[in-house]
């Protein structure tokens, strides 16, 4: 799934890690990479698996008006820990203002988005 939308909600996939890039030579059944460098790829080590935003209707000093708050879901098994930086990524949104969960389900997610 590369994006979730479900009524305000849209959330897409953030996949956080680093592959190589280079020249490929292919070897038989396998392919090396000459010169290879790293390349990182997503927001930052420790950016939830899904981001996106909930569209929200502000106070009535700004009648009518929306706007987008920032939304980060970190998905997990039911046995799935999240790391210290994935923690500190979370806290972050959260002190900024935006929506940010831990989930083991959708129910989870849809609490951690509704419910903060």
């Amino acid at each position: 799934m590369r994006e979730f939308n479900h009524g305000d909600v849209r959330l897409y996939r953030n996949n956080v890690g680093m592959a190589y890039a280079g020249k490929p030579e292919k070897r038989g059944r396998s392919v090396f990479i000459a010169n290879a460098y790293p390349v990182r790829y997503g927001l930052e080590v420790g950016s939830a698996d899904l981001i996106g935003y909930r569209m929200v209707t502000i106070t009535p000093d700004m009648v009518g008006r929306k706007l987008a708050v920032f939304a980060s879901v970190e998905c997990k098994d039911d046995k799935g820990r999240a790391n210290p930086e994935q923690e500190a990524w979370l806290a972050r949104i959260k002190a900024a203002g935006g929506l940010a969960c831990i989930a083991r389900s959708v129910e989870d997610a849809r609490k951690g988005l509704y419910n903060q």
